[in-house]
């Protein structure tokens, strides 16, 4: 028997119990949908996490603030002894909560640091309002921005970090408020930031819209207005106009950068001698891992059910087939009878299983994306709203695609045993049985 009709016979042997087979490949059908279902909430959360480490910061750049000697409580109702040398957090902190503020000094110690390539403080600017035009003052927030920075856009362009003029990308959701009917309508349009100086004189930068980022799980592409490194350094000076020397070049915390290519080792190894100068180094990654965590470990959780429905399905796959080995025994022995070899009727019945384990995972496989892509179109318009860009099921073909090839190899697996049965089958004592 040539391979073709082999397969298309084990094709055919399969729907001779239409019962018996119909209730395994539902039992794999289970399997599959859960699998399917978790990896996709697994990938559709996690590249939102991606997207949102990329609008928080680069990949390669790490947040560096000062060691404090002691770490206050920040529930704690008592009095707090006043430290000089402390600055706002700003909005990465807890309100009202501040840090032993880096100098100068500070900057040339963690530049002198082994690893890290260099060093640029983050200026902390706080603003009065913005305004469009002659329009209504609007209270504002300014995050940073720095080199690598991807921001979630809904419109236009990021903040050009390398030019000189000064440019701002708003959050979408100031768009209308600030009196512009669309988006794209804000691009190129003038935006007024006001803020106080050190002299509580309130003076007025102006600076080009050039994007629109969308709301995101965090960072400051969602929330505060992202300004390039040109306009950042203007409104840092106009801030700083008139504050007594002491007060100036004071930080809350700086960007370190370092090599792209580092290993998670090498950035642990950067980490410590960090510390052993006395500050502390956090990346990105550290920010955003303890949710990466709960979400893995939620699919593991679930993918753990699915893989405990596979094993009762491959118990039903082994259960079909010694049904199915016992009922033909007599065509078993007629195969063999007329010269049919052990290893094609085993394999004919190894294709049976494998069959079976196909038509169940990629049933469950399809369903899986049809429920997953129905789902998160309909929560994406309604519970996820306040979420753009957040796909919840998000399915990788490769990761389809290994899902039905390990469920086939697993119903191979099971068929194992009724094929080699099978093989063994004496032709003579096959065409007596009754």
């Amino acid at each position: 028997m040539r391979t073709l009709d082999l397969i298309t016979s084990a094709v055919g042997n399969t729907f001779r119990s239409k019962t018996r087979t119909t209730l395994t490949v539902l039992a794999i059908f289970v399997g599959a949908f859960t699998l399917t279902i978790t990896q996709g909430l697994g990938t559709g959360i996690n590249r939102y996490i991606d997207d949102t480490v990329s609008g928080i910061g680069a990949s390669d750049v790490m947040t560096v603030t000062k060691t404090p000697d002691t770490v206050a409580n920040p529930f704690d109702s008592g009095p707090q002894e006043y430290d000089p040398d402390a600055v706002s957090s700003g909005q990465n902190g807890i309100p009202g909560m501040t840090t032993t503020a880096l100098t100068q000094d500070d900057l040339d110690a963690i530049a002198d640091v082994d690893g890290v390539l260099r060093v640029k403080p983050v200026q902390s600017i706080s603003v009065d309002f913005v305004q469009y035009g002659d329009g209504t003052r609007y209270t504002a927030s300014v995050g940073s921005f720095v080199a690598g920075q991807e921001l979630q856009l809904a419109a236009g362009a990021q903040p050009d970090s390398d030019s000189s003029d000064y440019q701002i990308a708003i959050p979408d959701s100031y768009v209308k408020p600030l009196g512009f009917s669309s988006n794209s309508e804000a691009i190129g349009s003038t935006l007024t930031i006001a803020l106080t100086d050190g002299q509580h004189a309130q003076q007025t930068v102006e600076a080009e819209i050039v994007g629109v980022s969308e709301e995101t799980l965090s960072g400051p592409s969602g929330s505060s207005f992202v300004p390039n490194d040109a306009l950042t350094s203007e409104l840092a000076a106009v801030q700083a106009t008139g504050l007594p020397a002491d007060q100036q070049d004071r930080w809350a915390q700086a960007s370190a950068w370092f090599d792209p290519d580092a290993t998670d080792a090498q950035i642990t190894a950067l980490k410590d001698r960090l510390a052993d100068a006395g500050y502390t180094g956090t990346t990105i990654a550290d920010q955003l891992g303890a949710f990466t965590t709960v979400i893995d470990a939620i699919v593991l959780v679930l993918n753990a059910f699915a893989v405990i429905a596979l094993l009762a399905a491959a118990f039903g796959i082994v259960n079909t087939l010694l049904m199915s080995v016992q009922e033909r025994t007599r065509e078993i022995g007629l195969m063999k009878a007329m010269g049919m070899g052990s290893g094609r009727v085993f394999s004919l019945f190894s294709l049976e299983a494998v069959f079976i384990g196909f038509l169940g995972s990629a049933i469950g496989a399809g369903i899986a994306i049809l429920v997953g892509t129905g789902l998160s179109q309909a929560l994406g318009g309604a519970l996820l709203s306040d979420l753009p860009g957040l796909t919840l099921f998000a399915f990788d073909p490769a990761n389809i695609v290994t899902t039905i090839v390990v469920i086939m190899l697993i119903a191979f697996l099971a068929g194992t045993l009724p094929a080699w049965k099978a093989a063994r089958q004496d032709p003579v004592e096959s065409l007596r049985y009754e």
